[in-house]
């Protein structure tokens, strides 16, 4: 049976950009402010100071990308903390954490976690009605994995 855990109406949403992003982040922010600022704002390093001085509004500010906060909202996802990912990436530049870039797509993709990896996409999270009361987030099962025996090699 699959578990719920409920999305709150007042959620919890990420928000991060690589730096050719940062400008593009900025600007959605500035233009969704009304609705962003009835929610819990966390984001990653240099982007959380400018979002918090762009909206004049206290955003959750955790280390710089490459440097663990890329991993610090994977930790938030593992831990039932964090509702929504709106995440401006650079599909045109390589980026040095890479790695963790792909590590925090996969575990929103595997905890079931709203991600927006583009301003389109951001626009209808945002705009959703669904964004205006509580949701039931159906929680996949990973019990045969975590019950799975594990032999030796």
């Amino acid at each position: 049976m699959d578990k719920v855990r409920n999305l709150p109406l007042r959620k919890r949403i990420a928000l991060v950009a690589h730096d050719h992003k940062k400008a593009d982040l900025i600007d959605w922010v500035t233009y969704n402010k009304k609705v962003l600022v009835q929610h819990d704002l966390v984001a990653t390093g240099t982007t959380g100071k400018m979002l918090q001085e762009e909206l004049n509004y206290p955003v959750k500010r955790l280390l710089s990308g490459p440097l663990g906060g890329d991993q610090q909202i994977g930790a938030l996802i593992a831990e039932g903390n964090l509702d929504i990912i709106i995440f401006f990436w650079d599909p045109m530049e390589q980026q040095p954490h890479d790695s963790d870039v792909k590590a925090l797509l996969r575990l929103a993709v595997t905890w079931n976690i709203i991600i927006a990896c583009n301003r389109t996409t951001a626009d209808f999270v945002l705009t959703s009605i669904l964004m205006n009361d509580d949701y039931p987030l159906v929680l996949p099962d990973y019990s045969g994995y975590l019950n799975r025996k594990i032999t030796s090699i």
